[in-house]
C-alpha cells in the first residue's frame, strides 16, 4: 500500500512538470484543496488553477527539471495517506540550474483501487511569518 501511495504521489508531481493534465487530473481529486503561498494567501479549490498553470508550463520545466522530497514522511490511516516533505525542484536555465524550495504537505485519499490528492499546503522554507530574507 505505502509503495501505491509514493508511486501516486511521484505520477502526480511529474504531470505538473511535464504539462500532462490527464494524469493531473486522474491523480488529483476534482474536490481539490490547496494553498500556495507564493501565489495567493487564499485557499484555491479545485482543478481549474493547476489545470490553466499545467496547459501554460508556468514552472519553465520545458528545458529539463528534476526534484527531490527531503526528508519525505509518510502517513497513513486508514483509507487517508498525509505526505510532508520539504520540495526542492531544480530547474535548467540558460544560464545554469536554479534551485526553489519549500514544505510541503499532501493529503491523498483511496476512492476505490486508487490514490488521490485532495489537499495540498506549501510553506516558505524561510522563518516565517515575515519576507523572504535577502539574498
Amino acid at each position: 500500500m505505502e509503495q501505491a501511495i509514493w508511486d501516486t504521489l511521484h505520477r502526480h508531481l511529474k504531470s505538473i512538470f511535464e504539462q500532462d493534465a490527464a494524469t493531473y487530473a486522474e491523480t488529483t481529486s476534482p474536490e481539490l484543496s490547496l494553498y500556495e503561498w507564493f501565489v495567493t494567501p487564499h485557499r484555491l479549490d479545485g482543478l481549474d488553477f493547476h489545470t490553466f498553470m499545467i496547459g501554460h508550463n508556468w514552472s519553465g520545466a520545458n528545458q529539463g527539471y528534476r526534484y527531490d522530497l527531503l526528508e519525505p514522511r509518510l502517513q497513513v490511516y486508514g483509507d487517508t495517506a498525509i505526505v510532508s516533505y520539504t520540495f526542492m525542484l531544480s530547474l535548467a536555465r540558460e544560464n545554469g540550474v536554479e534551485h526553489r524550495t519549500h514544505n510541503e504537505s499532501r493529503v491523498l485519499i483511496r476512492q476505490g483501487d486508487r490514490w488521490r490528492v485532495v489537499h495540498v499546503h506549501k510553506s516558505p522554507t524561510w522563518r516565517a511569518p515575515l519576507n523572504e530574507p535577502a539574498h
